[in-house]
């Protein structure tokens, strides 16, 4: 063929002029065949689009990975630069379940096209080991993860070998919200003799005259010689769907890096790349095409990719139009049967469950088998957090999906019947700001209790160890599902339910900082207008209320003085008991938080107490109600603390805050009172009283719970 010599002529021309001819690699969802993909994990193909995660109705944790199954080069011998690229694609964020939030999806850069990085926060692009290193990838997150430092959940983030961006951009501030389930368009230009690197990021199909974020980098110090490009997706217990639906690449060598224009252009904008739910277009991506990949895409072959390409097309109209509408009738049918099967089936289920309730009073039991799978076989790299009766890990059930907390507890003597029996009572509680207990396992000498995992970890440690500072809108929204949660045990369960151990380590926080009381061990159940019995003093100092020490009888009272300590805890973001005598700001030895704000009230400067991290960002007037509502909740008078379904109505303002006096009320009992709480209790007091002085020592990151003492 003449072709051969023309190719030598050419190479030799490039050679003589000081080019080098260096490999390129050029295709988009025109030009790719499914051959192309490699799909990894949850990944599948539907629709013509690539979706990362599968479609669950029910909230899952997964990760999918697609690739491009050849490797790009990315360095070549005898040059000190990387290859430079550019990239446009096309995705959405859809939710079968749009209170279900919870992963991400992000374009990656990785030497590895066999594995499938961890779930949730993780995005599939690393597992926690973090065994699989040099990783380049630009993030498209929908979960603040506190872990991770992540600004909120709806930012874009260049990830380099590390989960925690080195640059992050809120996508807020462009009018991008990645959970509206609207196409969003970005591309990604990096030039690899300038080392320059640029998101755009739009819903528009024409590319911002300024970049969303952008960074200066060495991509040579993250690549190898060859990488494989592509995306990877997650769901952290949701039911997000992640959808690639266009996909267009081109890498090359930068010929003459001394050029000032040496990067690769980004691909024309034409139709055909364009988003097409937008006004200006109307023809969705071209379906999938024969494979046409790592070479230049001439103008020719492009403008050959819209006509007919097989013999069935060009038999006209006529043949198109009538396997269109036997197609649509057997559509039809396939739906109408479809929806017949799975009306008939949640019939069936609606029935079992309703049968399953009735008889069945308490949580799922698990088999030892199936939790020591879903730990890895209590893996210590699952371990999430410790409890004074139990280590806590992280689950995966095989069976669902579902991401869990699994605490296992030590038999510690308890008999079996008493086991169930305390199931039974937590088994029946259901409110949304409670931790929900999934289920448990008694084999083996071993208590094994599984609760949902609550992404953020305890209230505590986001508010004293971790780096984000806590804004007030959450604070308050917190304390406010706290309130609810103790209405729902006081006053609306069908028994009342005593917590007995309300503090900050045993206040969860889901994926949308929402607060999830949760660590029942203490808890006791009475029926409503009955007198609780006098116990062992048990709880954590700085949260008990001052009868209860006396007396050892707990009651809504104690619970309520105790959530007054953790008001007064958020709002100023100080510990109940303080060791330190150190440092700016640090009130004494082991002085008490509740003592400091009262003197403060004192002296007219309540607002004082308020959080100094905050910087003012707050509602003085709205500050001012919380700290009172505190003070009133930590009145030494049980008899004059407000209920808890009176503390939500100050909370949201539809009642007022009762008068706090100014002066710290002492505490006092009536002789005939003091004498009977005593003499019913004298027995249960001859043994120690053994409190922590702790309210975040045994606490871990997860859902479960962990007490003190008892």
């Amino acid at each position: 063929m003449e072709i051969y010599p023309l190719l030598i002529v050419v190479f030799c021309f490039l050679a003589s002029n000081g080019f080098s001819v260096l490999s390129t690699t050029e295709f988009d969802f025109g030009t790719l065949a499914l051959s192309s993909l490699k799909l990894l994990g949850d990944a599948h193909m539907g629709n013509n689009k690539i979706k990362l995660t599968r479609e669950l109705a029910v909230p899952n944790s997964g990760a999918g990975k697609v690739l491009y199954s050849k490797p790009v080069r990315f360095r070549q011998p005898g040059l000190d630069f990387p290859a430079s690229f550019s990239t446009f694609f096309s995705f959405s964020v859809t939710n079968l379940n749009p209170s279900s939030i919870g992963g991400g999806l992000a374009f990656v850069i990785t030497p590895d096209d066999e594995l499938v990085g961890d779930s949730g926060g993780y995005l599939g692009i690393m597992d926690a080991k973090g065994t699989q290193n040099g990783n380049f990838a630009i993030e498209f997150d929908t979960l603040m993860d506190v872990e991770f430092k992540d600004i909120n959940g709806n930012h874009v983030g260049l990830d380099l070998n590390s989960m925690v961006s080195t640059q992050v951009g809120d996508l807020d501030s462009v009018g991008v919200d990645l959970k509206s389930g609207d196409l969003v368009n970005s591309w990604v230009e990096y030039s690899g003799s300038n080392k320059k690197l640029n998101i755009f990021v739009s819903y528009s199909n024409l590319k911002p005259k300024e970049p969303f974020l952008s960074a200066t980098i060495d991509l040579s110090e993250y690549v190898n010689d060859f990488m494989f490009v592509g995306f990877c997706g997650s769901t952290q217990g949701s039911t997000e769907i992640h959808s690639i639906e266009w996909w267009s690449f081109s890498s090359s060598f930068d010929v003459n890096p001394k050029s000032p224009a040496a990067a690769l252009p980004p691909p024309p904008p034409t139709a055909s790349l364009m988003n097409p739910t937008a006004d200006s277009v109307t023809s969705p991506p071209p379906s999938m095409a024969p494979l046409q990949s790592n070479g230049t895409v001439n103008s020719e072959q492009k403008s050959s990719s819209s006509k007919c390409h097989n013999s069935f097309c060009k038999q006209g109209a006529g043949a198109v139009v009538g396997v269109v509408t036997a197609g649509a009738f057997v559509l039809a049918f396939a739906t109408l049967l479809l929806v017949w099967l799975y009306s008939k089936k949640f019939k069936n289920v609606k029935n079992s469950e309703n049968l399953g309730s009735d008889i069945i009073k308490m949580p799922k039991e698990f088999s030892y088998k199936e939790l020591k799978i879903a730990t890895k076989g209590f893996d210590s790299t699952r371990i999430i957090g410790h409890g004074a009766f139990g280590t806590v890990y992280k689950g995966i059930l095989s069976e669902t999906g579902d991401i869990v907390a699994v605490k296992r507890c030590s038999h510690n003597g308890q008999g079996k019947a008493e086991f169930l029996s305390e199931l039974s009572i937590i088994g029946t509680l259901r409110h949304r700001n409670l931790v929900r207990l999934q289920g448990w396992c008694h084999e083996k000498g071993e208590i094994l209790l599984v609760y949902d995992l609550m992404p953020n970890g305890s209230l505590d440690k986001v508010l004293f160890e971790s780096r984000m500072v806590l804004p007030w809108l959450h604070r308050r929204k917190i304390l406010l599902g706290v309130a609810s949660a103790l209405a729902y045990l006081h006053q609306e369960c069908e028994n009342q339910v005593i917590h007995r151990d309300i503090k900050t380590s045993n206040i969860m926080l889901d994926e949308g900082f929402n607060a999830r009381l949760g660590d029942f061990g203490l808890a006791k159940q009475i029926e409503h207008d009955k007198s609780p019995d006098a116990t062992v003093a048990a709880g954590t100092m700085g949260y008990l209320a001052p009868e209860y020490l006396l007396t050892g009888r707990a009651s809504e009272k104690t619970d309520v003085f105790s959530y007054g300590a953790v008001v007064l805890e958020v709002a100023s973001g100080r510990r109940p008991i303080e060791k330190e005598t150190n440092g700016v700001g640090k009130v004494g030895l082991n002085s008490n938080l509740v003592e400091w704000v009262w003197g403060l009230h004192k002296e007219g400067r309540l607002l004082a107490a308020a959080d100094s991290r905050l910087n003012g960002e707050f509602e003085e007037q709205e500050m001012r109600r919380v700290l009172l509502v505190g003070l009133a909740c930590s009145h030494p008078d049980p008899m004059a603390r407000p209920t808890m379904r009176g503390v939500v109505q100050m909370l949201v303002g539809e009642a007022e805050v009762p008068i706090v006096p100014r002066a710290k009320p002492t505490m006092s009992f009536s002789t005939s009172h003091l004498l009977m709480t005593l003499q019913d209790s004298v027995s249960d007091l001859n043994g120690m009283i053994t409190l922590s002085t702790s309210s975040s020592e045994n606490s871990f990151n997860g859902g479960g719970v962990g007490m003190d003492l008892v």
